[in-house]
């Protein structure tokens, strides 16, 4: 007995080759003439609907015009995250060699989340966290790790582990504590494992935006006479807001003292350890008992590819090991690693393959100088900045971060009015869809936050974009 043939979901070897030469040739298009392209994409849900609203298909419809249709009206109101006028949020710069690997592993269909399914996608996952542990001086033989969707889903894990090996069962008088500038998925993170908003401190961070240490000593020594049970801290390696990378050295030390798990975000900064001088900004981050490192973002690999860390890769399976009986018998043994057992999902992508390609196509001495050039240009931006009589530098370049606002000498502005007339320059700047630049919140005040991870960004993009918020200003 055998299906019909359109019910085979098959096209013709002669339409697969077709097919798949034009899905190349728009991917090739899109990487070479993405500089010639707006970086922002604008559209009403009721325009969005009137575009692309219409009833399911009951009939088949050419496989070139479903591409057509999508390259037409789908691909072009998108916002071009790696175009080098994305300045905003994390840019995802992204490389054309994983982006190719995404699709190989797509198109083999390739499931990694047990040994038996895919023995080479779990030793390529095992080497690639490897070599992630050994860049952050984590323990090579006990150390392990695994990939997740985003930094999201890696700090979810990296504080459902801390609850059970530090609360076990009981986590009812647990205290966590992270500073004021703590990416917000830690937050919806720490809620969906079912803490409560009571069990939660939130931290002040100094004039520099970094951890209040002695706020935080006072806190879990309140906390202990108060009788709860402090368990995680919870630092950062690079903030969204400002790049700012707490004390390491000085939480490990805390965390080492009052018995608390120590868990480093490092989700945007941790990639600045390639950079000449970011070892030493990170130092302190091999303390980590888990680190979030996201490749999609500064190792510039495509969505979706974040990563957890640990320094003992048995709290991993220990806390994430299920034995249903319809996976007895593909269990192997204890060096064949089964990634379902290590976090939260079962079926999984074969995320490691992209960065497996990109770093031994490229090789690792390229990563590093395209993270050192999105240094260096940052601090030459901020260079620019402090020179000119209309600009105000709010917080400086860190990790390739740098805030600022207008504010010309001349002018007197009051406060309300710089924060309104900053408010309106991004908007300006947004609504002219030439580069993606919005506003952040310091101390207050408003202002416009650039973030320069894309190595394909010159001086020239900046100073262009800088040249356009000052016509939008005047």
């Amino acid at each position: 007995m055998k299906a019909k043939p359109e019910a085979r979901l098959e096209l013709s070897e002669a339409e697969m080759r077709q097919y798949g030469y034009k899905v190349i040739d728009s991917i090739i298009a899109h990487h070479l003439g993405q500089e010639d392209k707006k970086p922002v994409s604008l559209a009403t849900r009721k325009e969005m609907d009137s575009l692309l609203g219409e009833s399911i298909p009951e009939h088949a419809t050419p496989v070139d015009t479903v591409l057509d249709t999508v390259m037409e009206k789908v691909m072009p109101f998108t916002n071009l995250l790696s175009h080098p006028k994305f300045f905003s949020f994390v840019p995802g710069p992204s490389n054309y060699v994983s982006a190719i690997a995404d699709a190989l592993a797509t198109g083999f269909n390739i499931f990694s989340g047990g040994w038996i399914a895919s023995p080479a996608a779990a030793e390529l996952e095992i080497l690639t966290v490897n070599w992630l542990l050994d860049l952050y001086g984590f323990p090579q033989k006990r150390g392990g790790g695994i990939f997740t969707s985003g930094g999201s889903m890696a700090n979810l894990t990296a504080l459902v582990t801390a609850r059970n090996i530090k609360c076990g069962d009981d986590f009812s008088k647990a205290v966590i504590y992270l500073s004021d500038q703590a990416h917000s998925s830690n937050i919806k993170a720490i809620r969906v494992i079912g803490f409560r908003k009571d069990q939660i401190r939130l931290i002040p961070t100094d004039g520099e935006f970094k951890f209040s240490l002695n706020k935080l000593k006072n806190a879990i020594n309140k906390d202990r006479l108060a009788g709860l049970q402090p368990f995680c801290l919870l630092a950062s390696a690079g903030t969204t807001n400002t790049g700012t990378v707490d004390q390491l050295p000085e939480l490990g030390a805390i965390a080492k003292t009052e018995d608390l798990w120590f868990h480093v975000d490092g989700a945007y900064g941790g990639a600045a350890i390639l950079a000449k001088n970011g070892k030493q900004l990170l130092k302190g981050i091999e303390k980590a008992d888990s680190l979030t490192v996201d490749p999609h973002k500064w190792f510039y690999q495509p969505y979706e590819m974040g990563c957890l860390l640990v320094r003992n890769h048995k709290w991993l399976s220990g806390t994430f090991t299920e034995k249903p009986e319809y996976l007895k018998d593909v269990e192997g043994n204890s060096s064949e690693i089964n990634f379902y057992d290590h976090g939260i999902q079962l079926t999984r992508r074969f995320r490691a393959l992209k960065f497996y390609m990109s770093i031994k196509t490229f090789g690792l001495k390229a990563f590093r100088e395209a993270v050192q050039y999105n240094f260096d240009l940052c601090e030459k931006v901020e260079s620019i900045l402090r020179k000119s009589k209309k600009w105000e530098v709010v917080s400086p370049a860190t990790l390739a971060i740098i805030n600022f606002r207008y504010n010309p000498i001349d002018r007197n502005l009051t406060e309300a009015e710089l924060d309104n007339l900053n408010s309106k320059i991004s908007e300006k700047v947004v609504d002219s869809r030439e580069a993606m630049l919005v506003t952040t919140i310091l101390n207050g005040q408003t202002v416009l936050r650039m973030c320069l991870i894309n190595p394909r960004t010159t001086l020239a993009h900046v100073e262009e974009t800088i040249a356009l918020c000052e016509q939008m200003a005047e």
